[in-house]
C-alpha cells in the first residue's frame, strides 16, 4: 500500500497565504477608514455652512431688497455646494476602491477554500478507509519495522491534528466571506446614498444658479445705485485708512516722548509683536459664524462691468447681532464711527493694527 505524506510543509503556504490576504485586506480598509472619515468631517462643516448661508439669505430675503450681500451669499452657496460635491465624488471614489478590494477579497477567499474543502475531502476519504482501532492498528503493525511503524503512528496523530486546523481554517473563511458579503452590501447602499445626494446638489446648485442671473439682472438695472454704493463704501475705506495712519503716527510720537524721558521707561512691544507674528495664519475668527463676503485686494465688481474693487482688508458675513472679538491680546486705541452706520474699533498688537 503507498500514501502521500501530507506533512507540515504542505499546510505552512495555505496558512501563510491566508495570513498575508487577511493582512492585504486590513491595511486598505485602515486607509480607507482614515480617508472615509476626513472626508466625512470635511463634508459635515459644508453641508454646516450651507446651512448657515442659508439663513443669512432668510435674514436678507426679509427686506425683499435685492442687494450685493444677496448676490454674495447666493455665490458662496454655489461655491460651497461644488465643493461639496467634490468631496461627495472624493467619498465615492474611495467606496468605489473599497467595493473592488472587498469583492477582490471574496474572489480569493473563494478560490482557497475550494480548494481547501478539496484537500479536507481527500484526508476524510483516506482516513475512512481506517475509521476503526482494527484498521488503525493494522495499517501500524503492517510496517516493515519498528521505525516505520513509529512514523506511521505519527502520521496517523499528524493528520487528525490537520484535519481539526482544516476544518477551524475552512469555518473562519467562511465567516470572513459572510462579513465581507455584508460589508459590500452595506459599502453599495451608502454608495448609493452618496450618489442620490450628490445628484440632490447638482439640482439645487443649478436652481441658486438660475437666482443669482435673476438677481444680477435686477442689480444690473441698478447700475446708478450700485456705483453710489460704490463711492460711499471707497470713502469709507479713505475714512477708515486716514484713521490708522493718524493712530499710527500718534502712538509712533508717543513712543519717542516716552523714550526720551528717564523717569519712563521705553514700552517693550517686542514680545507682543513676535507672538502677533508668529501666530499668523493660526488667529482665530473675530465670530463664532461667519464666511468671507470679499477678500483683500483688487477684484472686479461682482456686477459692474470694467470696475474694480480694492479691499484693504477682508469683509466676514455673519448673522444680524453677532459679537465681534478682539483675535489676539492687545490694546484698544481707538472707537469712531466711519459712518452713520459703521463703527471701527482699532486694536494694537504690539506694532500691530
Amino acid at each position: 500500500m503507498q500514501f502521500t505524506s501530507i506533512t507540515n510543509n504542505h499546510i505552512k503556504p495555505v496558512i501563510m497565504l491566508f495570513v498575508v490576504i487577511f493582512l492585504v485586506v486590513g491595511f486598505f480598509s485602515g486607509a480607507y477608514c482614515q480617508s472615509s472619515k476626513s472626508l466625512d468631517a470635511k463634508r459635515k462643516k459644508l453641508e454646516k455652512e450651507i446651512a448657515y448661508t442659508n439663513k443669512l439669505l432668510k435674514e436678507t430675503r426679509k427686506n425683499k431688497k435685492n442687494t450685493l450681500y444677496e448676490l454674495q451669499l447666493l455665490q458662496n452657496k454655489i461655491n460651497n455646494r461644488n465643493e461639496l460635491i467634490a468631496v461627495l465624488k472624493a467619498n465615492i471614489a474611495e467606496l468605489d476602491k473599497k467595493i473592488a478590494l472587498t469583492q477582490s477579497s471574496l474572489t480569493l477567499n473563494e478560490k482557497k477554500l475550494k480548494k481547501l474543502k478539496e484537500d479536507y475531502a481527500k484526508i476524510l476519504t483516506f482516513l475512512a478507509r481506517y475509521n476503526n482501532d482494527i484498521d488503525r492498528l493494522t495499517f501500524i503493525f503492517s510496517a516493515e519495522d519498528i521505525n516505520q511503524a513509529y512514523q506511521r503512528i505519527r502520521y496517523m496523530d499528524e493528520m487528525l491534528d490537520y484535519i481539526r486546523r482544516q476544518a477551524d481554517t475552512i469555518q473562519n473563511i467562511e465567516k470572513l466571506q459572510k462579513k465581507n458579503l455584508s460589508e459590500l452590501t452595506k459599502q453599495k447602499e451608502e454608495k448609493q446614498k452618496l450618489l442620490e445626494k450628490e445628484n440632490l446638489q447638482l439640482q439645487k446648485i443649478e436652481k441658486n444658479k438660475r437666482e443669482k442671473d435673476e438677481l444680477n439682472k435686477n442689480l444690473i438695472k441698478k447700475e446708478k445705485e450700485l456705483r453710489r454704493m460704490l463711492a460711499v463704501k471707497q470713502k469709507e475705506a479713505e475714512k477708515l485708512n486716514k484713521k490708522i495712519e493718524d493712530i499710527i503716527v500718534k502712538e509712533t510720537a508717543k513712543k519717542k516722548a516716552a523714550a526720551t524721558k528717564k523717569k519712563t521707561p521705553t514700552v517693550n512691544t517686542k514680545v507682543t509683536t513676535d507672538d502677533f507674528y508668529r501666530n499668523k495664519g493660526k488667529l482665530p475668527w473675530p465670530v463664532d459664524n461667519g464666511f468671507i463676503s470679499e477678500r483683500f485686494g483688487s477684484h472686479p465688481h461682482p456686477v459692474l462691468k470694467h470696475v474694480l474693487v480694492n479691499n484693504n482688508g477682508i469683509n466676514i458675513a455673519t448673522s444680524a447681532g453677532s459679537v465681534a472679538k478682539a483675535v489676539f491680546k492687545g490694546k484698544v486705541v481707538s472707537v469712531a464711527n466711519i459712518s452713520n452706520t459703521n463703527k471701527v474699533v482699532i486694536l494694537k498688537h504690539g506694532n500691530w493694527f
